[in-house]
């Protein structure tokens, strides 16, 4: 199988427009915090603000200034404050760390000096790596920190962010999405393409691999769907839990989905961020982690996808018999073109979830509605390497967490459409339910 995934290169220059643009949304994400929430309690699955937006501005001096630009660093102490490879993260809470004001003015000083050529360009490439990977590289950085920064607002019931424009209220398209895409299967080659303008790297070493034949769910798993497996005593039957999730669950006391609250006549509630609003049925579901995705399918009969049926049922198109999948693989479910606000949900547009059938004209070429934005994806594939793997020069970025991670894809409503893509990876330890993550699901076995 062929692709043909060449994104349009970005300039120097617009590469630096988008790190501005970036900053300005990571400021807005904390703007209206006081000091002390700033800091916020000490909990194991998220960073102390005021220490996260200092990483960021950090990550960029070391990887721009430094790295590549042979600066000396602007913080004597900035290494043992912000470098999160040496900073055990119970002790983030403890640190020295900055006051708001020059964490601000330190951003401040690291993003003008970044956007200054002279600053930033002192050798042309190292090992390979040119100017525009590293800023790539802590562009993609930053917006993922911003996602975490909103779940992090979510988690801590912290109000909703403000970011510079009011949310959209999208509705569903009233059409009826229900049931299974059909993927023929086929080769197809796993992960992305030489052509892509920068590639993390654990998504490098395409690979060829088989894919049998499956049915994929159309549209991700909805709160209602989920609701009757809570309702049918899913969280207490032993028979639909893997171990460690069984185990999981006894230890955390879990009923239903975190942030879900059951009134007494029976109509059920989400908080959402600092407010409790009514579960609305067809919206899809989120913040679930793996082990109730893998209850949930059990349940239903059904299970989740591995990584390579996700991907191709995203990007792959259907040859003209529809037998197998033709050569040309898409770098969106759509196609080629870049996230529009008709195809995904993402950069905050409706500041949370929206209903499955919403956005049609984002559909993949089978059919799948909403394969990018709106939730990220479990998928039933443990993190790892792709054959041949080299890890990149944020050498603690992929291989640390081989192993012990499960895979998402697909990207949610608070992703930057920049970042997202097809062959993007995401991965996160199966118990964690305060990012933003749902599922779609796939038939145990197809009788064509």
């Amino acid at each position: 199988m062929t692709t043909s995934l060449k994104a349009t290169a970005p300039s120097t220059a617009d590469l630096i427009a988008t790190l501005q643009e970036t900053r300005a949304r990571t400021l807005e994400l904390i703007d209206d915090l006081s000091d002390a929430q700033l800091m916020g309690p000490r909990l194991r699955i998220i960073n102390p603000l005021r220490w996260e937006i200092g990483h960021v501005a950090w990550f960029q001096e070391y990887w721009i200034l430094r790295h590549l630009g042979g600066q000396q660093p602007i913080l004597t102490n900035g290494d043992s404050l912000y470098d999160s490879a040496r900073v055990a993260h119970d002790t983030r809470w403890d640190l020295p760390l900055p006051a708001r004001a020059e964490t601000l003015d330190y951003m401040r000083q690291v993003l003008d000096r970044v956007c200054d050529s002279d600053d930033r360009r002192n050798r042309d490439a190292i090992d390979g790596y040119d100017e525009r990977y590293f800023l790539h590289l802590v562009l993609f950085h930053e917006q993922m920190h911003a996602e975490a920064l909103t779940y992090t607002r979510q988690t801590l019931c912290y109000p909703g962010p403000r970011v510079g424009y009011p949310p959209k209220t999208v509705s569903g398209s009233g059409e009826d999405v229900s049931g299974d895409a059909y993927i023929p299967g086929g080769t197809f080659v796993l992960g992305a393409s030489a052509d892509e303008n920068f590639v993390f790297d654990n998504e490098q070493q395409p690979t060829s691999i088989e894919v049998e034949p499956f049915s994929i769910s159309k549209t991700a798993v909805t709160n209602r769907e989920l609701a009757v497996f809570v309702e049918d005593g899913g969280y207490n039957r032993r028979e639909l839990w893997t171990e460690q999730g069984w185990q999981w669950r006894r230890n955390s006391g879990a009923e239903h989905p975190v942030y879900w609250q059951r009134e007494s006549n029976g109509r059920w509630l989400r908080r959402d961020f600092d407010k409790w609003v009514e579960l609305q049925d067809r919206v899809a579901v989120v913040h679930v982690n793996w082990y109730e995705a893998d209850a949930y399918c059990r349940w239903a009969g059904r299970r989740l996808p591995t990584e390579p049926e996700w991907e191709m049922a995203a990007s792959c198109e259907p040859s003209e018999d529809g037998r197998m999948i033709s050569a040309h693989k898409r770098r969106y479910p759509w196609g080629d073109d870049r996230p529009t606000i008709d195809r995904a949900n993402l950069d905050w547009q409706s500041m949370g979830c929206i209903e499955v059938d919403a956005k049609p004209a984002g559909d993949s070429a089978f059919g799948c509605r909403q394969m990018i934005g709106n939730t990220w994806e479990w998928t039933s594939t443990t993190f790892g390497s792709y054959p041949g793997f080299v890890a990149g020069p944020y050498k603690e970025y992929s291989e640390p967490w081989f192993g012990d991670h499960k895979v998402l894809r697909g990207g949610c409503w608070a992703t930057r459409s920049s970042l997202i893509r097809n062959t993007y990876r995401n991965f996160y330890t199966p118990d964690r339910r305060d990012v933003w993550a749902g599922f779609r699901t796939c038939a145990k076995s197809d009788k064509r």
